[in-house]
C-alpha cells in the first residue's frame, strides 16, 4: 500500500532500544520505548502495546512506523514483550494467562510512575494485543484510561480461531503451532548478554504443544470465559475504541462491544484483513496513527476535536464485485450509526423453500445434505491476513454443487445487508454428531458466485456451548444459525444465495461420521438484517490518509523462495490436499546485525467420502543468528489426526546452533472427542 513516510514530527524524539521492566516476582520484562526528547521535564501521557511478538526481530518494523509517529506527537510509546517472549524472562506457557494480565496491571504502575509518565495511560493492540487490552481494562488498573483494540474479540470460545459455533477449527492446530516454534527463539544475546543460553535453555525446557489445552477444552467452559470480557460488561469502566474488517475472523465483537459496553465507546470496521489499516489490503486503508491520536489526545490530554461528537459506529458497506482469492480494493461507502443497535436497520425474510427463497412459505419437505467432505474449500481461512496473499473466499461455485443452495429472485434494485443475518433452521440428522454450515453468497449476473458471509453450528451445541446435548437420530430440531456480521450490497441483476452443508474444510474439523442432514423447507427462513444509504453517510469526516514513521534498513540475505497456495487432487487415493507454503528469505536487520528467517509448509488433506482422513500436517524451519556469536535453526511438525472417538496430536522440535543438535522432543497426546 502507497503510504506517506513521515519524518518531521512536532517533538523530537528519543529512542531507548532496550530497557527492563522488574515485577514484584523478580522477574524483568524487556521494554523498546520512544519519547519526547523533553519528557522527563515536560511530563507526556504513555501508550502501551504489550504482546509476545519479540520486539528484536518479529514486531520490530511495525513497531517502528507506529511508535514513533506516537512519541512525535507527545506521549510516550512503549513496546513491551510479555513474560517469557523476546527479551522478556520467564517462560510464556499459554495465551492470555492471568499471569500475563498480572504483569501487565504492574507495567502499567511502573509507566505511570516514570518521571517522563504524567500518569495517564491508554493501551493499544492488535490481535493478542486487543485482547489483552480488553482483558486488562477490565482488571481496571487505576492508572489505565482508555483503550483501542484492533481485530480481537471478546469471547475467546464462540468467536475465536479456536470453535466456531460450537465446532473446532482447524486454525485451533495450526495457531497453536505458530507458538510452538516461536517460544523456541533464542533471547538476543547483544541485549540480554552472558545470561542469554540460561534463558534460552529454561524456555526449551517448558515447551509443550498449546494444541494440548485448546483440545482438551471442547466446551465453553471456565478455561475458556477467563479472558472472555462479554461475560461481564460492566468490568470494562474506560472509554473503548473498537477496531475490526470484513476480511478477518474478527468482525463480529465490534459491533457487539457496542451494544453490550456501558462506557464511551467507538466502532469502526473496514473492508481490511489482519494488518494494521495503514498497512493492510484490501484498501481503503486509513491513517491509524491520525485516528489513534485523535482518540489518545481526548481522553489523555483532554483535546477536543470533535471525535466524540461523531456517529458511534462507522462500516464499510462492500459493492459486488468479482469474486477473487486477493482484493487490493473493495469499493464501497461508508455508513455510520449513532448508535449500535440502531433502529435504522430494517429486516427482510425469505422462506427456505423447494423452489429457492420466496417471501411466503411452500409446504413443507423433507431434503437431503450429504456435503462430500471436500466442501468448504473455497473458503480456505477464518479470515484474510491482510498482506496481498489468496486468503479470501473466491468463486463458490464448486462448493455450490456440494451444497443445497436456496436462491432468490433477480433482484431488480440493490439490497444492502447490514449486519448479522441468521437461519432459522427445521431439521434431523441420521447421526447422534453433526454440524450444519450455511453460506450467503451472491450470484452475481454473470454467473459467479460471491462469498457474502457464513455461519456454523455444531448441533449438539444447539442450546448451550457448555451442556452438549447430542443428537437423536431422525428427530426433528429448531436450530439457529448465526451468520458473520456484514455490510454488503446485492447488486440489480444478482441473486441472493443461502447455500447449506453439513461439511466445511478446512475450516472446521469434520464430523465422527459422515451424516445424512434432512432440512424441512417452507418451515425454514433467513432473516437479513438491511440498511438504506442514508445522507448521515455521505456527511462524516474523512479518515486520515495513510502515514507511518520510517522504519529500519534491512539487508535480504536469502531471497524468498515463492509463496504457494492450492488444492490438490491424488487420483490414485482421492485425497484432497490444500497446501499453504510461506518463505520470509532471511533477513537481518542493518542496525545491529541480528538475522531472521522463516519457512513454512502447511497441509491440509481430507478424503470426500471420509471425515476420519482429515488431517492438519504442518511444517516451519526459523533460523535466527549474528556472525560471529549464534546461528541457531529450529525445525518444528506438527500433525493433528482424528478417528471417531479421538483427536491426536504428534509434535516434536528439533534445535540446533550450527551444526550441533541441542534440544530435541516429541509429544503424543490423545484427547477423547466430546460432542465435537
Amino acid at each position: 500500500m502507497n503510504a506517506t513516510i513521515v519524518d518531521d514530527f512536532p517533538h523530537e524524539v528519543r529512542e531507548v532500544e532496550h530497557a527492563l521492566i522488574p515485577l514484584a516476582d523478580g522477574t524483568n520484562l524487556a521494554i523498546r520505548y520512544w519519547l519526547p526528547v523533553d519528557a522527563e521535564i515536560n511530563p507526556v501521557p504513555a501508550i502501551l502495546e504489550y504482546i509476545p511478538y519479540c520486539k528484536r526481530d518479529g514486531t520490530a518494523a511495525r513497531d517502528e512506523a507506529m511508535h514513533p509517529y506516537f512519541a512525535g506527537h507527545g506521549y510516550a510509546a512503549i513496546r513491551v514483550d510479555i513474560r517469557g517472549s523476546g527479551e522478556s524472562e520467564g517462560l510464556l506457557l499459554d495465551e492470555y494467562l492471568k499471569q500475563e494480565q498480572d504483569d501487565a496491571l504492574e507495567v502499567i504502575a511502573w509507566i505511570a510512575a516514570q518521571l517522563w509518565c504524567d500518569g495517564k495511560v491508554g493501551m493499544m493492540g492488535k490481535s493478542w494485543g486487543g485482547f489483552n487490552g480488553l482483558q486488562v481494562a477490565a482488571r481496571r488498573p487505576p492508572a489505565l484510561k482508555c483503550i483501542i483494540t484492533v481485530f480481537s474479540t471478546d469471547d475467546r470460545y464462540a468467536d475465536d480461531v479456536h470453535y466456531i459455533g460450537g465446532c473446532m477449527t482447524t486454525q485451533n492446530t495450526e495457531w497453536a503451532f505458530i507458538m510452538f516454534p516461536a517460544m523456541a527463539r533464542p533471547p538476543d544475546p547483544a541485549l540480554v548478554g552472558d545470561a542469554w543460553r540460561d534463558m534460552w535453555q529454561q524456555r526449551l525446557n517448558a515447551m509443550t504443544p498449546w494444541a494440548v489445552p485448546w483440545i482438551e477444552h471442547q466446551r465453553r467452559d471456565a478455561y475458556w470465559k477467563h479472558g472472555s470480557v462479554c461475560e461481564n460488561f460492566d468490568d470494562i469502566e474506560i472509554p473503548v475504541y473498537a477496531i475490526g474488517g470484513w476480511a478477518d475472523a474478527y468482525s463480529n465483537p465490534v459491533p457487539r462491544l457496542l451494544s453490550g459496553l456501558n462506557v464511551p465507546r467507538k466502532g469502526l470496521v473496514g473492508p481490511w484483513g489482519h494488518q494494521y489499516m495503514h498497512q493492510v489490503l484490501p484498501r481503503p486503508g486509513m491513517g491509524y496513527m491520525d485516528e489513534a491520536l485523535r482518540w489518545w489526545n481526548y481522553w489523555l490530554k483532554g483535546i477536543d476535536a470533535g471525535i466524540m461528537d461523531e456517529p458511534q459506529y462507522r462500516a464499510w458497506v462492500q459493492d459486488s464485485v468479482q469474486p477473487s482469492s486477493t482484493y487490493h480494493e473493495r469499493p464501497g461507502y461508508w455508513a455510520t450509526e449513532s448508535e449500535w443497535p440502531s433502529p435504522n436497520i430494517g429486516s427482510q425474510t425469505f422462506h427456505l423453500n423447494t423452489d429457492g427463497l420466496g417471501d411466503t412459505a411452500n409446504s413443507e419437505k423433507s431434503i437431503s445434505v450429504q456435503s462430500p467432505q471436500t466442501t468448504g474449500q473455497c473458503t480456505p481461512f477464518l479470515g484474510s491476513n491482510g498482506a496481498g496473499h489468496p486468503e479470501d473466499p473466491y468463486d463458490q461455485r464448486h462448493d455450490d454443487v456440494l451444497s443445497y443452495c436456496f436462491d432468490g429472485d433477480v433482484l431488480e434494485e440493490e439490497f444492502t445487508l447490514f449486519g448479522a443475518p441468521e437461519v432459522k433452521l427445521e431439521l434431523s440428522a441420521d447421526q447422534t454428531d453433526a454440524f450444519v454450515c450455511v453460506r450467503l453468497n451472491e450470484i452475481r449476473a454473470d454467473g459467479s458466485s460471491l462469498q457474502v458471509t457464513y455461519g456454523v453450528l455444531n448441533l449438539t451445541h444447539r442450546n448451550s456451548h457448555e451442556d452438549i446435548e447430542r443428537l437423536i437420530p431422525d428427530k426433528r430440531y429448531s436450530v439457529c444459525v448465526a451468520l458473520n456480521d456484514i455490510a454488503h450490497t446485492f447488486a440489480v441483476g444478482s441473486r441472493i444465495r443461502v447455500a447449506v452443508s453439513n461439511a466445511f474444510w478446512p475450516i472446521v474439523w469434520p464430523s465422527p461420521q459422515p451424516v445424512n442432514l434432512s432440512v424441512f423447507t417452507g418451515v425454514s427462513t433467513i432473516n437479513l438484517p438491511t440498511r438504506q444509504p442514508r445522507k448521515e453517510d455521505a456527511e462524516i469526516q474523512p479518515l486520515p490518509p495513510v502515514k507511518h514513521a520510517r522504519t529500519h534498513a534491512t539487508t535480504m540475505m536469502r531471497e524468498a523462495e515463492p509463496d504457494h497456495f492450492g488444492f490438490s487432487y491424488d487420483l490414485s487415493t482421492g485425497v484432497q490436499t490444500f497446501t499453504n507454503k510461506m518463505d520470509t528469505g532471511i533477513i537481518r536487520n542493518d542496525d545491529h546485525g541480528w538475522t531472521t528467517g522463516s519457512k513454512t509448509d502447511y497441509r491440509y488433506h481430507i478424503h470426500p467420502d471420509d471425515p476420519n482422513s482429515a488431517c492438519v500436517d504442518l511444517k516451519a524451519t526459523e533460523v535466527y543468528s549474528r556472525e560471529g556469536q549464534l546461528d541457531v535453526r529450529i525445525e518444528a511438525h506438527q500433525i493433528m489426526t482424528s478417528d471417531e472417538n479421538h483427536f491426536f496430536i504428534k509434535a516434536d522440535v528439533n534445535v540446533f546452533d550450527g551444526d550441533k543438535q541441542i534440544f530435541s522432543r516429541n509429544w503424543k497426546e490423545k484427547f477423547k472427542r466430546d460432542g465435537v
